[in-house]
């Protein structure tokens, strides 16, 4: 049973030797430790602190960002619409100038088939005046050779003359 129950000088020694042990730890370790503590605790409030800007600067770039891309995307659909317009606006320039210079064509082969046509009738009127001289001609030839057809014709002709 002595085992168990322990002896008066025993527990005497003991808590000298655990104050002595306390005083020490008292003075001179456990302000080290809460020093290191302290300072530890700090440390992780820094962190958490750097952590929190970190994390509000991270979601003021997204910002930033989805802003300019935003931006960029409104930039680039008027881009696209300012070409769309700028397209057929040279479109409609190269149509309207197409159209014009069919035109010219046009009229310019027009006059050229008037022309023509006025040549040809000249033409024509030349070569049926030409061939009518020449039936009269023949024809004048023919009757002439009588003397009273000759006197007829130019009894004929001078009666006409008086007539005007």
């Amino acid at each position: 049973m002595e085992l168990f129950t322990p002896d008066f000088g025993l527990i005497f020694w003991m808590f000298v030797a655990f104050a002595v042990l306390f005083f020490i730890l008292w003075k001179w370790a456990w302000p080290v430790v809460l020093k290191t503590v302290d300072s530890r605790a700090d440390l992780i409030d820094k962190g958490v602190e750097y952590a929190q800007s970190a994390k509000e600067q991270l979601d003021h770039a997204r910002e930033s960002a989805q802003a300019v891309l935003d931006d960029v995307r409104k930039q680039q659909a008027d881009i696209l619409r300012e070409a769309d317009k700028l397209k057929t606006q040279i479109v409609e320039q190269a149509r309207s100038a197409a159209q014009v210079e069919a035109q010219k064509v046009m009229d310019s082969a027009k006059m050229q088939i008037e022309q023509q046509q006025k040549e040809a009738q000249l033409q024509f009127r030349n070569q049926v005046s030409e061939f009518a001289l020449q039936i009269a001609s023949k024809v004048v030839k023919n009757e002439m050779q009588d003397q009273k057809a000759q006197t007829r014709l130019v009894n004929s002709m001078l009666d006409e003359i008086e007539s005007k």
